[in-house]
């Protein structure tokens, strides 16, 4: 897992092509990134399933509770059959944009 630290965002890279291993990691260091703003990247795996993202629910929800985005960046998977509970682009840059509104409709009380 590679790890990018900019501001009040972290970008985490799967690296390694396992895509449960990447998501234990996540759950396993969530101490360490709780206060940044989250942007998963697994775009590089071209076997990623919509399944395997589905599998982002319990992280998305413990890291939106506490007011922060979770954003995954993802190729060629059907965006339209992402459930709405998860945030899905197919770039890191609509994946920044993403949480820079969210930010924005949080400092608005939105």
């Amino acid at each position: 897992m590679k790890v990018d630290k900019k501001g009040h965002t972290t970008v985490l890279k799967e690296t390694k092509g396992n895509i449960i291993a990447f998501i234990e990691n996540v759950s396993n260091q969530y101490a360490t990134f709780k206060r940044q703003n989250l942007i998963l990247d697994v775009s590089h795996d071209k076997s990623i399933t919509l399944n395997d993202i589905i599998n982002f629910k319990d992280l998305s929800k413990k890291h939106n509770d506490a007011k922060k985005s979770f954003v995954i960046v993802a190729n060629d998977i059907e965006f339209n059959d992402v459930p709405e509970y998860l945030t899905v682009v197919p770039s890191v840059l609509e994946a920044q944009d993403i949480i820079e509104m969210e930010e924005i409709e949080r400092d608005l009380g939105f």
